[in-house]
């Protein structure tokens, strides 16, 4: 028999507690089946950050640690029900936008988050898997430009994701600089452009559309397990924002939560593995 004594603190009393509005964010973007990327990533990631999570999905991948092997999108006025779905009852504070697998995916999404005036937009533009897999096509990454980079408050590519962006060759800080002000400039949004890549040690530049920029320093982690460290990243920063905390600091905040997930030295699977988004959890 349990033993329900109101002073044991394996429980708690619901008067001990003060009941706060809790902030929300929306995931839009593909599954990941093995669980290390995408929507799951994104939810997880989002949780540990201190939001209530919702999702819609983009499309369905047959995926693990060492690459994709499917891909089934889902059909476009499923993907605007979904989102009408959940802003219509719980209206998110943030959404993260991941993985865009056509253009007509694209455009349903710009369609709904402009008829919900949709705040606080991170766009994550995925093109390849961590394992080299490719996971957009040419005309849908077009239409990700088009369309969801005027919308976002933030996007965050990768030293080759800015490179395909830009049309710049990135070898240095400087080369991520220019490349960071040159997305700006063309689609209006502020841009983080991710380090890493043989470019440097994980430091981040940051660009905005007022002409102010900053630079995130970080600290190389030696752990081959990087599967989904972009969606990571990407949800955290929405997270942060949900919360009301400015790009600068929702971008610090993002970066502490996924240096801790790396330093944590989850080593799952037979390629890339993913990161321990649960770290902060007692064991």
């Amino acid at each position: 028999m349990i033993n329900k004594n109101p002073d044991d603190e394996r429980f708690f009393r619901l008067s001990d507690h003060v009941r706060e509005p809790k902030h929300t964010a929306l995931t839009i973007a593909g599954s990941d089946s093995s669980g290390g990327a995408g929507i799951q990533a994104d939810l997880k990631t989002m949780t540990m950050n201190g939001v209530f999570a919702m999702s819609a999905i983009t499309a369905l991948t047959a995926q693990n640690t060492t690459g994709v092997t499917g891909v089934l999108d889902t059909p476009p006025d499923f993907l605007a029900k979904q989102i009408d779905a959940v802003f219509s009852d719980i209206r998110p504070d943030a959404v993260k936008i991941g993985m865009v697998s056509s253009a007509e995916l694209a455009e349903v999404i710009a369609d709904r988050l402009a008829y919900w005036k949709a705040e606080n937009v991170v766009v994550d533009p995925v093109a390849v898997a961590t394992s080299g897999s490719a996971l957009s096509s040419g005309e849908a990454y077009e239409a990700v430009k088009r369309l969801l980079f005027p919308i976002a408050e933030v996007i965050t590519p990768n030293i080759p994701e800015a490179e395909l962006i830009s049309g710049m060759k990135i070898a240095s800080a400087d080369d991520m600089e220019a490349a960071a002000m040159a997305i700006v400039d063309k689609y209006g949004c502020a841009t983080l452009c991710k380090g890493g890549h043989m470019v440097n040690d994980a430091s981040d530049f940051l660009c905005c559309p007022d002409g102010t920029s900053q630079w995130f320093e970080g600290r190389r982690i030696n752990n081959p397990n990087t599967h989904g460290t972009g969606c990571t990243l990407s949800s955290a920063i929405a997270a942060g924002l949900a919360k009301g905390m400015e790009l600068a600091e929702a971008v610090e905040c993002a970066k502490e939560y996924i240096s801790g997930a790396l330093a944590a030295m989850l080593d799952l699977g037979q390629g890339s593995g993913p990161l321990d988004h649960g770290y902060l959890l007692r064991r």
